[in-house]
């Protein structure tokens, strides 16, 4: 992906995507072949190519209703692709989900944002499974979750209560660590019991897959969980995120850096869409310095 991309949407899809600071798979099948499903997911990179916004929504719909809402959802992206902290597009989500409520539409959703520089990942999970993260350095699968009482608060699924402050929470990852965001469908699949799988069901199948080859990953989890029990995987849509950090979003060549500016000139033209980058020091000027990413002082 370049710089100021934003791909994705809920149509049927199997590809690997790279951008400057991750690599990322990304699968989704619509429920019964249609071409558009309940599963949204999308992904971004910013005009410096230091930050990647990663998105993956459960909507309660399916059709044309879903297909307009990711269209808004893209919309969404664009318009906070430069912004480090994503507290106002996830704040943004929930008040359109809110107006859709009046129609029936909610949804949940996980939010994660990685900022290259700190190899910090940022995370809102509005009532959604918790992803699952491969920690390199122990070799382990674990439920990636918030640790204190204060995080965990507020993430009911979007469009419940106007909320203002859906709860967020950071984690760092180290190259060749890899995190797994995926739907229910996965979770509500039977083992050979016949019983829910459940996150812990899910932990204990991916544990047993060979992490080498990231871009199998996906294809081996969903092949071993469809020959637990019959019918798994077949009667909801399926959508899973995969990603890893690739070391390159620390290291964007000045030049890059400094046409920015003139990548959010072209898109604020191109498409009407309101690009700017959020004003902080570590976003304007950890951009021209690296070490100014690590100050978070907002300016003005």
């Amino acid at each position: 992906m370049q710089c100021m991309e934003v791909w994705g949407g809920n149509a049927l899809v199997d590809s690997g995507v790279v951008m400057a600071g991750l690599d990322a798979w990304v699968y989704s099948k619509p429920y019964m072949d249609a071409a558009g499903g309940g599963d949204v997911y999308y992904v971004s990179s910013c005009a410096t190519g230091r930050i990647n916004r990663l998105l993956v929504a459960d909507v309660s719909g399916h059709g044309e209703d879903v297909s307009e809402l990711a269209i808004t959802l893209r919309t969404l992206m664009r318009k906070y692709v430069n912004f480090i902290d994503q507290t106002r597009f996830v704040k943004q989500m929930n008040h359109q989900f809110v107006e859709l409520a009046k129609e029936g539409l909610f949804a949940t959703a996980l939010v994660t944002t990685f900022f290259g520089p700190t190899k910090e990942l940022s995370l809102c999970n509005a009532g959604h499974p918790p992803p699952l993260i491969y920690r390199a350095k122990t070799g382990t699968w674990l439920m990636l979750e918030p640790t204190t009482i204060e995080d965990t608060g507020r993430n009911i699924p979007l469009g419940i209560l106007d909320l203002d402050d859906y709860a967020q929470f950071v984690t760092r990852l180290e190259l060749n660590d890899l995190v797994l965001c995926y739907t229910d469908s996965l979770i509500e699949s039977k083992d050979q019991a016949g019983d829910f799988l459940g996150t812990g069901g899910l932990l204990q199948t991916i544990a047993k897959i060979n992490v080498t080859d990231p871009a199998r990953l996906v294809h081996t989890l969903l092949e071993a969980i469809s020959h637990l029990h019959p019918g798994n995987l077949s009667d909801d849509d399926v959508t899973t995120l995969l990603f890893r950090p690739n070391g390159l979003g620390s290291s964007i060549p000045l030049t890059d850096r400094l046409l920015a500016p003139w990548r959010i000139l072209k898109s604020m033209f191109s498409s009407g869409t309101m690009s700017r980058p959020e004003l902080s020091i570590a976003n304007i000027g950890g951009a021209i310095l690296n070490p100014l990413s690590h100050v978070r002082k907002r300016l003005g």
